[in-house]
């Protein structure tokens, strides 16, 4: 039997794609903006292990003023909603290029006052504290990731809560395959100093020895 004729040969070895370079989420003060999402008055008896919460938020809030980074604190529809919690100190944002800005939409960057803010920052590494983790939270994280290439987002997984364990764990997973990295407080507090030979390393020594939370009052991991 005859045979169809072969096709000619390309003689030139295949390209592979090139893969794309994995991304790290490296922490710097430089390239680095805090966003605390949500943290009311009205939601404390509703939010599981609400003091968590707060207490993530404060180390986060220090840590700006101690490496002057800058921090948006957002709040959802206050008029209904009650303003940030009197223990997060609000007052001093404007110092390092940050503020505290009402919102209605769920997602932060779907509110231009705060869109602009973030992308006025300038910064690409953006760490999230806040509530819930199921909704505002993680539709924040579905549109920066989305809309911002160049931007990582970074949540930090023990100030980041719902009302209900079941909900905060659906939440905080569904962000992270969407592309958000898990960390916690501390990891990032750390990761910005580097050293013990910064500067700051006892400052921020001293604030997660103060601020740490017995076991029982900790957020659950998210296995």
């Amino acid at each position: 039997k005859g045979y169809p004729p072969r096709e000619p040969r390309d003689d030139k070895p295949t390209q592979r794609p090139r893969s794309q370079p994995m991304r790290l989420g490296r922490l710097t003060p430089e390239r680095t903006l805090f966003l605390i999402c949500d943290v009311q008055e009205r939601f404390r008896p509703a939010i599981h292990k609400f003091p968590a919460v707060v207490s993530g938020s404060l180390r986060l809030l220090a840590t700006a003023r101690e490496l002057s980074i800058p921090a948006i604190v957002t709040e959802q529809y206050p008029k209904g909603l009650g303003r940030t919690v009197a223990e997060l100190d609000t007052a001093c944002l404007a110092e390092t290029g940050g503020g505290v800005f009402e919102k209605t939409t769920f997602s932060m960057l779907a509110d231009a006052a705060v869109s602009g803010a973030i992308t006025g920052a300038g910064r690409t590494s953006l760490v999230i504290a806040g509530l819930e983790a199921h909704v505002c939270v993680l539709q924040s994280v579905l549109d920066l990731v989305g809309a911002l290439p160049d931007v990582e987002v970074h949540l930090c997984v023990d100030a980041v809560s719902s009302g209900s364990p079941t909900d905060r764990l659906t939440g905080l997973r569904r962000a992270e395959r969407a592309g958000a990295f898990l960390t916690t407080t501390e990891a990032v507090m750390m990761e910005l100093i580097r050293s013990k030979e910064h500067p700051s390393f006892k400052a921020i020594s001293a604030l997660i020895k103060a601020s740490k939370l017995p076991a029982s009052e900790a957020l659950e991991p998210v296995a």
